[in-house]
């Protein structure tokens, strides 16, 4: 048995989203169709990113287990003979059997494309959202600024979600501008549900003069629906890349409005270790803080999170870190493992 790990672009417009549906034609059903056609196997594939509706691709990732004799990286040349044009596996190789792509650090980068001209071309109607109206990009820019770093994106995700931590950090939030085609593009380790297509709604609601950029921070810290722009509409939404991460950085510092904190990996190799300082943190955001924290550390290896409260150092860009915390700013060392 051997585990198989496919990259695959796909035009969204004729499909019901990726995820398996009784009534509807979808990504991820194709998919088993055409390896299981292929191998002579009952598959069932696992993606990385469950797309919606009408949403695009062009670097999903899918991993499926065979016993096919089939060599790993012939499969994606043989599985493209059994899909449709709009499906086309761009890559194959094989993987660890404990490689799950939704259990690994990863970095998922989305763009979305605006059409922002006075009539629809009908050449780019399918991954395009057509938009009239005039939009000033530089307002678009500066409001998209606020959204990078770790937030709680609770504004930005759709009612009814299931999932209960709603934070999320986005290392990217650019809007470009190439003649009549302006193109938002978001980068982070992950997305809440429609999170990425209210973005884009709040942004264009920004661009018309609706509110100033800097409102922006204001409907973040509402953490309500209401209060972000309405969802984009799905035709100009496409996942470009998922960038599995194998190391993070040795020294990470996430602050906003609520918390503020750094945590240091330099011991995760050698002795199972991560530590968390807390400069500043609402006592309602703590546990959960550290728990978030704690479940990152122990996906990377940790057997342990040592946490302790201190003030931000301005030298703990050094590999020292954890002796200035320790005993130049704390006057104590960590010993309180979580």
């Amino acid at each position: 048995m051997k585990r198989i790990r496919l990259v695959v672009a796909y035009d969204g417009t004729n499909y019901c989203g990726w995820q398996v549906q009784k009534n509807g034609k979808t990504i991820e059903e194709m998919l088993n169709q055409a390896l299981s056609r292929l191998t002579g196997e009952e598959i069932a594939v696992t993606g990385a990113s469950r797309t919606d509706s009408g949403v695009h691709a062009l670097g999903n990732i899918a991993v499926f287990n065979t016993e096919t004799r089939i060599p790993p990286e012939k499969i994606c040349y043989a599985v493209n003979q059994w899909l449709p044009e709009d499906i086309v596996v761009q890559s194959s190789e094989e993987v660890s059997l404990s490689y799950h792509p939704r259990k690994c650090n990863s970095l998922k980068t989305y763009e979305y494309r605006i059409l922002n001209r006075t009539f629809p071309d009908p050449t780019r109607r399918l991954n395009s959202y057509f938009y009239h109206w005039p939009l000033d990009v530089d307002r678009m820019r500066e409001a998209a600024a606020f959204l990078v770093g770790e937030h709680d994106f609770s504004s930005f995700c759709s009612a009814g979600s299931q999932v209960e931590d709603t934070v999320r950090k986005l290392y990217e939030a650019a809007v470009e501008k190439d003649g009549d085609m302006i193109t938002v593009r978001l980068k982070g380790n992950g997305f809440l549900y429609n999170m990425v297509r209210i973005i884009v709604g709040t942004l264009l609601a920004a661009g018309r003069g609706d509110f100033p950029p800097e409102h922006v921070k204001e409907i973040l810290n509402a953490r309500d629906r209401r209060a972000a722009g309405v969802k984009a509409p799905a035709e100009g939404l496409t996942l470009k890349s998922i960038d599995h991460v194998e190391r993070l950085s040795l020294l990470e510092r996430n602050t906003n409005d609520w918390i503020d904190y750094t945590v240091y990996r330099g011991e995760l190799e050698t002795e199972k270790r991560v530590y968390m300082v807390i400069h500043q943190c609402r006592d309602a955001e703590r546990e959960r803080m550290i728990e978030r924290t704690a479940k990152q550390a122990f996906r990377d290896g940790a057997a342990e999170l040592w946490t302790a409260d201190g003030p931000y150092a301005q030298t703990a860009e050094t590999a020292e870190i954890r002796e200035i915390y320790c005993w130049k700013i704390l006057k104590k060392p960590l010993t309180h493992p979580v």
